[in-house]
């Protein structure tokens, strides 16, 4: 059974695009998080290319439906296999300040 509930499409798979989306822009996220890190204060005026490369990269991600499908199909494969074992595999965490 495919068919997908509310939380389902607004935030559990969303979510799984957010978290590939970061790992695929990893080097965008990481040289704003330096700018960030050397920058202090001033990182609002300092560092706006690197947010602006990092913003439209995740953003390509986020309104790209082949992606939205590719996740989809993670997380449909993952609540498949929950249902078959009841052991909920957990998902690699970027670490990162974003």
């Amino acid at each position: 059974n495919s068919k997908l509930r509310h939380v389902e499409k607004d935030v559990l798979i969303p979510q799984i695009m957010r978290d590939r989306a970061k790992e695929l822009c990893s080097d965008k996220v990481q040289a704003f998080t330096k700018c960030c890190q050397e920058t202090g204060f001033l990182m609002v005026v300092k560092c706006r290319r690197e947010n602006t490369a990092l913003k439209d990269c995740l953003v390509g991600y986020y309104s790209d439906p082949s992606f939205y499908e590719e996740c989809k199909t993670e997380y449909l494969k993952q609540r498949e296999e929950y249902r078959a074992t009841g052991i909920k595999k957990k998902r690699q965490k970027v670490t990162s300040n974003v």
